[in-house]
């Protein structure tokens, strides 16, 4: 049981430091499980605990925003504009993500189209750094409706294992224009409406599966999920303005292509 613990509590430090970052952090999770050979609790409920670890750090880092918003809506011009803007950057996942969910649970969730991902994204990453400007969007603030549903439709491309929700959103917003440091901060804002969303479906789906076994191995890692992500969301927007994002494409290609290494020899 021990073990088992140690397992948990790996695991969510990986949830945890990868959930914001564009390394994919579902990616990771799934070569980490199939690695280790964990079981957790059925119904993958293990795997949705963890992930909201993650949205409450965001929640709590950016509390006086979410809060701001919350009691300015109809009455504030900016809160209306930041809500709107969330809603119009989630609802291609939403729309999209309930008509494949079944699908990409089945087909998609192999170690194989994780590596694959991880090494692809790398390499779009580090093209887009080398072609992409500085940018002319410099805040979340600045965003327009129409940009935020653009960055929404990108984010799509993260239903695929390995691409990674943080990665799409963050170089979709890069290519229409957007600066990095507000590229990551949209990222984090519309990981919470997205993620919450998933993991409400997720449990939806698995509701007939849904137990207290394992209640000590979901608690462990959902709180060092948590404690990770504080540090990292705290931390990683003054790492991407001085270093960029080619530090992650490096990444990902060293981690996507020892992967693939290591399902060759099995």
């Amino acid at each position: 049981m021990v073990t088992e613990y140690l397992q948990a509590a790996l695991l969510g430090v990986v949830e945890g430091l990868t959930e914001f970052l564009p390394v994919s952090s579902t990616g990771h999770l799934i070569l980490l499980i199939d690695l280790l050979g964990f079981q957790g609790p059925e119904g993958k409920v293990f795997e949705i605990a963890i992930q909201l670890g993650a949205i409450l750090a965001v929640l709590l880092v950016y509390w006086p925003r979410f809060w701001g918003t919350l009691t300015g809506l109809g009455r504030d011009a900016r809160a209306n504009r930041f809500t709107l803007n969330l809603i119009f950057g989630v609802l291609p996942a939403l729309v999209l993500g309930a008509a494949l969910h079944g699908f990409i649970k089945a087909v998609l969730f192999s170690p194989w189209v994780v590596s694959v991902a991880l090494v692809l994204g790398g390499v779009v990453i580090l093209v887009v750094e080398r072609i992409v400007g500085r940018g002319v969007v410099a805040s979340v603030d600045d965003f327009s409706s129409r940009l935020s549903l653009k960055i929404g439709l990108i984010q799509c491309l993260a239903m695929i294992p390995g691409v990674s929700r943080s990665g799409a959103t963050i170089i979709g917003a890069r290519l229409l224009g957007v600066q990095r440091a507000a590229a990551a901060e949209f990222s984090f804002f519309l990981a919470v409406p997205t993620m919450v969303a998933a993991t409400a479906y997720d449990l939806f789906k698995n509701r007939d599966s849904l137990t207290l076994d394992g209640v000590e191995l979901i608690a462990i890692g959902l709180v060092v999920s948590f404690i990770c992500a504080v540090l990292v969301v705290r931390t990683v927007i003054a790492f991407i303005n001085r270093y960029g994002f080619v530090p992650f494409a490096w990444y990902r290609i060293a981690i996507g292509s020892a992967m693939l290494v290591l399902l060759v020899l099995r």
